[in-house]
């Protein structure tokens, strides 16, 4: 006679066992309709687990996370059941949910074809439309690789192998024939997946991820519980493509990448002066904020390394060089190391605490050929890193002052919409649980300040400390982890940094680990895709091209150049024998935010007529008005 807890904290008596199914009917009519999985206790069942004792019991829709989830789980299932049905022989490996949808890992030895995607989307709905009933059996570990290996799923047999004896294993059978390994839960049958979902690409996948084995295709698709959202995720995925940085950098002449050093970028002279221009504002908003800026060497030796724990931890991502006398270095994937060895010069007193230092520090970190995305994963990259020595009585002011910089920040440059994600202490980690206790809370008060969203990651701190994680969402709904905080409690002691307190005692500082971008090289991809190339005017690496309207125009155009060029704006002169439509469009393509245009008429009233990227209409200006208002529109956003 089981009790049932509802979300509410409303109870429901039952003679007997009771299905999730049967709580939801309970509960509401409407609801059961709507019902996809159980949770019981936390864990998700289907709706056909028995439950036998007293439980918290919540019904799981489409409108919760777990329920979309399911969905994509089960329509990865009839994608792999449609698979099978249209191209025999086909194996099947493995199928799980991922951001926005589901892949499915397929061995064969034809590749899938686009028309093959079509064929298997229009399958899936037959499959659908069929409304296939949903079964679950538990099957004997040897029973289960004797049958996968007699039907020619050796890697079903595989998985099977690798799963703890201990562990049960459960078949999900939709409809009479097809089944496969999976832990659920699913739906009650394939009509509840609905028809908002598209199969989106092929790619190759090594099985389970090892090189060394067999290359397998995997089909990607996406899943959504409504078609408008299908629609608009579909949407979102034609504006990514338009704004890839990729295809804009090239169009801009910002950057280019070699196989002869892969995951590191070869910036072109506009990009550099991207470049520079973010470390430009940067500076100056640190200097601001009281941050002392410092640079450390890319090479240190393996020692520094191993007593900082790095090596343990991260060794297989660095890379190393061995010299003529057997010494081995290596390249700094971090700075902090090499910024406690510049606290460490001098004796500090508490009275030098806070004591703010930033580094844009080259950093290189070993990341697989398959797993490199132009400036967004790359193996050299530049991060904006500050380490803050303070003292435990100064964390939580500490932590508010960088998460207001930060917001600052991402506000000057376009981002309004932002959100943290906060983990606390792990099971495994260092340092005193009430030094823990005073991290975390400062940490938690930083946050609740700022009045953002916020979720809490349980245990998912680092080893060393509390951290924060800043997300922003950009114009098109994508989100981009970027700025850290973390608060360290193991370092500092390991690399031997003091300061004397009040009392005249040594103690060990606590540092703060803070990066504004993460990385320069990923957070200006995010800017190009961001703004789709239209960066804003003190940001942009060319910001306005003069362009004659014939030869006997060339040189007042040279002189407006030279005067731009005088008042630091970055300009230049199209004195290409095209016409000027043509250079208006190539132009346009570069994404250059103004264009000046100059012919007989501007010379006699000494005035230009500006055209602004993305507008047909032209407006003419006295040129020195003109340069004024360039001037300003060149300011960096400093309050």
């Amino acid at each position: 006679m089981p009790n049932i807890t509802l979300p509410d904290g409303k109870k429901l008596s039952f003679k007997s066992n009771v299905t999730g199914y049967e709580v939801a009917e309970k509960i509401s009519k409407s609801l059961s309709k709507q019902a996809l999985i159980v949770s019981v206790d936390g864990e998700l069942k289907d709706l056909s687990f028995s439950i036998q004792k007293d439980s918290s019991v919540k019904i799981i829709t489409s409108k919760d996370k777990e329920g979309l989830d399911v969905i994509r789980h089960d329509a990865a299932h009839i994608m792999a059941m449609a698979v099978q049905e249209l191209f025999p022989g086909t194996q099947v490996t493995i199928g799980p949910v991922i951001e926005n949808g589901f892949f499915y890992d397929f061995a064969r030895k034809e590749p899938f074809t686009k028309d093959d995607l079509k064929k298997i989307e229009k399958k899936m709905s037959e499959i659908i439309d069929r409304d296939v009933k949903t079964k679950r059996e538990v099957w004997d570990r040897g029973k289960a690789i004797a049958h996968f290996k007699k039907i020619g799923e050796k890697y079903k047999a595989e998985i099977i192998e690798s799963i703890p004896k201990n562990e049960e294993l459960s078949i999900y059978h939709h409809g009479d024939t097809w089944h496969d390994l999976c832990r659920g839960p699913h739906l009650v049958s394939s009509g509840k997946i609905g028809k908002a979902f598209k199969l989106t690409k092929v790619s190759g996948a090594y099985w389970r991820g090892d090189s060394n084995n067999e290359m397998l295709q995997r089909i990607y698709g996406t899943c959504w519980s409504s078609k408008k959202e299908l629609d608009e995720y579909l949407h979102r995925l034609e504006e990514a493509e338009k704004r890839d940085h990729r295809k804009l950098g090239k169009e801009m002449d910002l950057f280019h990448f070699r196989e002869e050093s892969p995951g590191s970028v070869f910036w072109h002279e506009k990009g550099w002066n991207l470049f520079q221009r973010l470390v430009e504002y940067m500076r100056l908003k640190q200097r601001n904020a009281g941050y002392k800026e410092i640079s450390t060497p890319e090479l240190l030796d393996k020692s520094l390394w191993e007593k900082s724990g790095h090596w343990e931890k991260f060794g297989h991502h660095m890379f190393t060089s061995e010299t003529p006398d057997e010494k081995v270095f290596a390249v700094k994937p971090m700075n902090c190391p090499g910024c406690v060895q510049v606290f460490n010069q001098g004796l500090k007193s508490y009275r030098d605490l806070p004591l703010k230092l930033s580094e844009f520090g080259k950093v290189h970190r070993y990341e697989p050929s398959g797993a490199l995305h132009g400036l967004l994963r790359v193996r050299a990259f530049t991060q904006d890193d500050a380490h803050i020595f303070c003292t435990e009585e100064q964390i939580t002011d500490e932590c508010i002052s960088v998460t207001k910089l930060i917001l600052d920040i991402y506000k000057d440059l376009g981002f309004e919409k932002v959100f943290l994600k906060y983990s606390d202490r792990p099971e495994k980690r260092v340092g005193d649980d009430k030094v823990w206790d005073k991290s975390e809370k400062a940490l938690l008060e930083a946050i609740k300040k700022t009045k953002l969203e916020y979720t809490i990651n349980k245990g998912e701190g680092a080893f060393y400390g509390p951290k924060i994680e800043f997300v922003l969402r950009d114009a098109i709904g994508r989100d981009w982890q970027c700025g850290t905080l973390q608060v360290d409690l193991n370092l500092p002691g390991r690399l031997g940094a003091t300061f004397v307190d009040k009392d005249g005692t040594k103690k060990i500082p606590v540092m703060l680990h803070r990066a504004l971008f993460g990385s320069l090289e990923r957070f200006i991809g995010i800017i190009i895709e961001n703004y789709a190339g239209k960066l804003p005017f003190w940001l942009s690496p060319s910001q306005i091209v003069v362009l004659p309207i014939a030869e006997e125009h060339n040189d007042y155009a040279k002189k407006i150049f030279k005067d731009m060029f005088k008042e630091g704006i970055k300009c230049e002169v199209d004195l290409r024998n095209q016409k000027i439509n043509y250079k208006i469009r190539d132009h346009s393509l570069s994404k250059v935010p103004f264009l000046l245009i100059c012919g007989s008429k501007e010379i006699k009233d000494k005035s230009v007529t500006i055209r602004k990227l993305g507008s047909e209409k032209q407006e003419t200006k006295k040129i020195n008005n003109a340069i004024k208002e360039f001037k300003q529109l060149n300011n960096l956003p400093i309050n």
